[in-house]
């Protein structure tokens, strides 16, 4: 079973994830901001990552480009889950290495299906 960890500092937002993601059979570990989950991830990467951008200590961005630089974890996909919704945004955030953005809000599918995509 694939193991996915939500980083987003909405505790509201992080357990509506986890329940669309549980209900679809997969493992869910929750971190509250990069920080956290750059520790979490050195310990026991995960098989895919949803990232929110905007979150204290180190951002979605921060996160991102550490992931896809480093050796270890530069394959386990990202997906990118903001309300920065503009085209730039998107832009920005696949050339930060993101596999795939949702801005917020989304349709729930969307998020299952995509997440289920990525981990083909």
């Amino acid at each position: 079973m694939s193991t996915v960890l939500i980083v987003d500092d909405s505790s509201t937002l992080r357990e509506m994830i986890a329940g669309l993601l549980t209900k679809a059979g997969l493992t869910v570990v929750e971190a509250r901001d990069g920080a956290e989950a750059q520790a979490m991830i050195e310990v026991k990467p995960p098989d895919l990552v949803v990232l929110d951008i905007v979150m204290p200590n180190m951002n979605g961005y921060e996160l991102c480009r550490w992931l896809k630089r480093n050796g270890t974890t530069k394959t386990i996909p990202v997906i990118l889950c903001s309300s920065k919704g503009e085209e730039h945004d998107h832009y920005w955030g696949l050339k930060q290495g993101a596999d795939a953005y949702i801005s917020k809000p989304f349709h729930p599918e969307d998020m299952v299906n995509t997440v289920k995509q990525l981990l083909r």
